[in-house]
């Protein structure tokens, strides 16, 4: 498999890294690295080839969570970054055919919002009274190497690819200069982690709650992964109760456990909110998945839908950020600062611009202009700016909320008599062919066995494996 690295494949995954990242142990950034790509990649390619490769350790920093703990991130250096990439590509062309259409994060075509619509659609059509907000502690601090390694060569026979995967989790991490051994979890930040944690979960969650399902369940269930982030729904309490169990003695097989603070089991959806009413205990909790907090509402005709609202921690966290790196900026001229701005606000309305999260989207842009006001002020010789020339500055820098997701059904025509020349939009899932556009619903969301044949495959391909 080794031979589809080829010197051909290097630059294209030189290219798919981010240009802005911050540097390894190496102390090489990419636009430095361009510099006589063509030989670089092909020694690089060459030491490979031939075994002589060496993985240099991550370079660790933390980054603030919104909790207010840190993160640790582990940076690569650059030709790691560069062979992970190749790596990721090749073997993504493998495990797509086999990773689930309810398994969303980091895989190529898919996105958060995906993972969001697939959880509405879900919820409301599928009869979900009860959440598992499920939260593994540490999970890419404690993938166990030994684990990792068992899921990889089940399928890829290569020991080349073997031995490659097996040099970037154990060359270990460096912090103030200081080199520490890694004997469990890959570093979150390197290019391969993605795709190891998608192996790991696919083997450990995905096929093992299938076989749960055809076991145990009588009622719905629902569930949708974005990498270790789980959110599985259930017809019936008991069913709900007896998985959450069962789901953490499985994990405790594979060095995993769940966050006992952060995994709980949550009354949600439409019969959950009229049972919670007519028992007067009021609206059924919330819960966030992805940035969102989803809690349970009702439209203008009294039918049942989720509110999505950018959570608050997310959100308190962004604006911080943002005030932080005004009062850095407060001597730059004001139309440099306004072009960045918009930037912020851009991409901000391009993640959570979501219907119904209008008080969310405003409230971020009013903070924003609150902060860049005062930043105005203070560098005012006189201690002030006019409201009208804020006025002004707003309305031209400051971009209004909208929505960029629109919800399914908005997106596409009620009904068409004949045949339009006018071109029509589409949902993902309608455009016959096109490879990715299968089952909407059926691939977005675990709610149903595959066909039996299909079923009985994948258990005389998986038996070696432990899945229950």
């Amino acid at each position: 498999m080794l031979h589809h690295l080829t010197v051909d494949l290097l630059p294209d995954s030189y290219q798919a890294l981010k240009r802005e990242a911050a540097p390894g142990v190496d102390g090489v950034r990419w636009a430095d690295y361009g510099d006589g790509l063509e030989p670089r990649l092909k020694d690089l390619h060459e030491r490979v080839h031939r075994g002589s490769y060496r993985a240099q350790p991550s370079r660790r920093i933390y980054l603030p969570k919104p909790d207010g703990r840190q993160r640790p991130i582990g940076i690569a250096a650059l030709e790691d970054k560069i062979v992970q990439q190749a790596v990721v590509t090749i073997l993504n062309a493998i495990y797509e055919e086999d990773f689930r259409g309810y398994s969303y994060g980091f895989r190529p075509g898919r996105s958060p919002h995906n993972a969001l619509d697939a959880l509405s659609v879900g919820i409301v059509r599928k009869g979900v009274n009860w959440i598992v907000d499920a939260d593994i502690r540490g999970f890419f601090d404690n993938m166990s190497h030994e684990w990792t390694m068992r899921f990889i060569q089940h399928q890829v026979a290569d020991k080349r690819i073997h031995r490659l995967i097996q040099k970037w989790m154990k060359a270990g991490v460096s912090e103030d200069g200081e080199w520490s051994e890694t004997k469990v979890g890959t570093p979150q930040g390197a290019v391969i982690s993605p795709l190891l944690a998608n192996v790991y979960l696919h083997h450990v969650f995905d096929l093992w709650i299938e076989v749960w399902r055809e076991k145990v369940a009588k009622g719905a269930v629902m569930a949708i992964r974005y990498a270790d982030d789980l959110v599985v729904g259930f017809e019936h309490r008991d069913e709900a109760e007896r998985f959450l169990k069962e789901f953490g003695e499985r994990l405790a097989k594979f060095g995993l456990e769940l966050h006992p603070e952060k995994t709980r089991l949550i009354e949600f959806g439409a019969n959950a909110a009229r049972e919670r009413w007519a028992r007067g205990e009021g609206e059924p909790e919330s819960f966030t998945f992805l940035g969102f907090t989803h809690s349970c509402g009702s439209t203008r005709q009294g039918h049942f839908k989720i509110r999505r609202q950018t959570a608050r921690k997310r959100l308190e966290a962004k604006l911080q950020k943002v005030k932080q790196e005004l009062r850095r900026r407060m001597h730059e001229p004001v139309p440099k600062v306004g072009e960045w701005l918009k930037r912020v606000l851009d991409g901000h309305y391009q993640y959570f611009g979501v219907p119904g999260n209008w008080a969310s989207l405003g409230l971020f842009r009013e903070r924003v202009a609150r902060y860049w006001g005062r930043v105005l002020r203070r560098r005012s010789q006189k201690g002030q700016v006019s409201a009208i020339r804020l006025g002004r500055l707003f309305t031209r820098w400051l971009p209004r909320p909208r929505v960029v997701h629109p919800y399914r059904s908005s997106v596409l025509p009620l009904f068409i008599q004949g045949k339009s020349r006018m071109r029509q939009s589409r949902l993902y899932g309608s455009v016959r062919g096109v490879r990715g556009n299968s089952h909407p619903y059926r691939d977005i969301a675990f709610c149903r066995l595959p066909p039996a044949a299909h079923a009985a495959g994948h258990k005389r391909r998986w038996s070696s494996l432990p899945l229950a």
